[in-house]
């Protein structure tokens, strides 16, 4: 009697079999599945696929009565067994969190294992089951600003509205010779080495309703730029509107020139984020697309030149903006603030205590 199988359910039979992580056993009670699904019986699936009739039976019944979701199910004790205990384990892990190789800052894959006395392929399979990456690191700096959970539930609080920064210094970069283009099977390339032309500074106002973005390209990072990008946005945006500017802490932004200046346009009110703290200000992640699609990858003759290139993604961005929307809440931000300094302290107690306030800051 044919085994009963819909066509969605053969269709995923042959997908798991075709696959090439799909493991041995698995595969060969798919193809017990459908071969039963085709009529066939138990002597002859056992015949050619070289196994028991009654493997062949048991698989049959089993798909029948529990859906072909049971071809995944391995028993307890059934299965490659593991060379290394728990104990050896633990202890590989261990020595990647807290040791570090002779003269080195971090473990490799071949020097781990020449340590445990195990091969390179179980210490690379432990550390992604661990998610253990030695080789990587990245930028962090907890911030030790005394008003941080005040600043940062206020910025969080009014995610609605503008927010304003500058990317200074983006250097206009010309490489030493003509990168080689995209092709089947090669990425594209460029020089290790440049030749630089200058730089420029770039204010943005990102609008977090819509996603555009107003930029300003200057050649200088003086507040004299920084109020004539103000003169700006209070002619683009209109009268009636209240703007919430978030800004970070860079002295810039707190000139007496400037201050005079708000003093005079009360409907623009700043919201100033925690030092050392520029991933709270979304115009960064703005600042990201910018550099990954329009300026790592670019060779610039010329200031002019670079521009230019900063001026088309305003435009492209304008035409089909993506609001950037914020989904962290303020206690999970909190929770992990707390778990960051914990163990800084740890390491060097007194790392983290609040900063001395300057005259300047808010």
């Amino acid at each position: 009697m044919a085994l009963s199988l819909s066509a969605q359910d053969q269709k995923q039979l042959g997908v798991w079999l075709r696959a090439s992580s799909t493991p041995q056993q698995v595969a060969l009670r798919c193809r017990v599945a459908l071969s039963a699904a085709l009529g066939r019986q138990d002597l002859e699936i056992a015949a050619e696929l070289k196994v028991n009739r009654h493997t062949a039976a048991l698989w049959r019944k089993r798909v029948a009565g529990e859906g072909i979701g049971c071809v995944w199910e391995i028993a307890p004790g059934r299965g490659r067994k593991a060379q290394y205990d728990q104990t050896k384990r633990d202890a590989i892990i261990e020595a990647t969190l807290e040791t570090r190789p002779k003269g080195m800052t971090q473990w490799s894959c071949r020097l781990m294992a020449k340590a445990q006395r195990v091969s390179k392929n179980t210490i690379s399979r432990l550390w992604e089951l661990h998610n253990l990456k030695p080789h990587l690191d990245r930028t962090f700096k907890l911030s030790r600003d005394p008003k941080f959970l005040e600043k940062l539930t206020d910025v969080v609080g009014l995610y609605l509205n503008p927010c304003v920064d500058e990317k200074s210094q983006i250097q206009a970069l010309d490489r030493t010779q003509p990168g080689l283009p995209l092709k089947k099977g090669r990425c594209g390339t460029m020089t290790h080495d440049y030749k630089r032309n200058g730089t420029t500074t770039l204010f943005a106002a990102l609008n977090l309703l819509d996603g555009k973005v107003i930029g300003q390209c200057v050649p200088r990072h003086r507040h004299q730029e920084f109020l004539k990008f103000l003169r700006r946005l209070d002619r683009e945006f209109p009268r009636e509107l209240t703007l919430h500017l978030v800004l970070d802490n860079y002295g810039t932004h707190k000139t007496p020139e400037v201050q005079r200046w708000l003093s005079a346009h009360p409907r623009f009110v700043t919201h100033f984020i925690p030092t050392s703290s520029s991933w709270v200000n979304l115009v960064e992640r703005w600042f990201r697309e910018l550099t990954q699609k329009a300026v790592r990858r670019g060779a610039f003759v010329s200031v002019a030149d670079l521009i230019q290139a900063i001026e088309a993604f305003l435009v492209a961005w304008n035409e089909e903006p993506k609001p950037f929307v914020w989904t962290a809440k303020v206690e999970e931000i909190m929770e992990k603030i707390a778990r960051a300094r914990a163990k800084l302290e740890a390491i060097k107690p007194g790392c983290t205590q609040p900063m001395r306030r300057r005259k300047n800051e808010e």
